[in-house]
């Protein structure tokens, strides 16, 4: 990661816990944004925190992906309206479900080559 919190290419995810997350053989602590354009840093800590604000980076990005996937932490909570239905007119899928079922499903469409993004909150350990 780049001092501005980014990798220049969408890549799988190695591991997650310690509040963070590992790969391209490095570590990253803390949210993470996984687009087509690269990984970034997010700063949202928990649910409540997830906003069509929040979600600008992928909303920019939403003609390059068809599923979204938010990590919510180690719960599942309910996400704003709004957002499914922003992302909806853009024809972008929403899964929001725990963070460790978001980062699985996310690789396992990047391994399929298919268009999928995560938004994937930080937890302390892994399930």
């Amino acid at each position: 990661m780049t001092d501005t919190g980014h990798y220049p290419q969408q890549v799988m995810i190695d591991a997650y816990g310690n509040h963070g997350f590992r790969f391209a053989d490095m570590s990253h602590r803390g949210s993470l944004l996984c687009l087509p354009t690269g990984m970034f840093s997010w700063d949202v800590t928990t649910a409540a925190e997830i906003s069509l604000d929040s979600l600008a980076p992928v909303l920019a990005v939403a003609d390059q992906i068809d599923v979204l996937f938010i990590g919510l932490g180690k719960d599942i909570a309910a996400i704003d309206p709004a957002i499914r239905i922003a992302f909806r007119e853009r024809s972008v899928i929403i899964e929001a479900i725990a963070t460790g079922g978001a980062l699985r499903t996310y690789n396992v469409l990047m391994a399929e080559h298919r268009a999928v993004a995560a938004a994937l909150i930080a937890v302390d350990t892994a399930r």
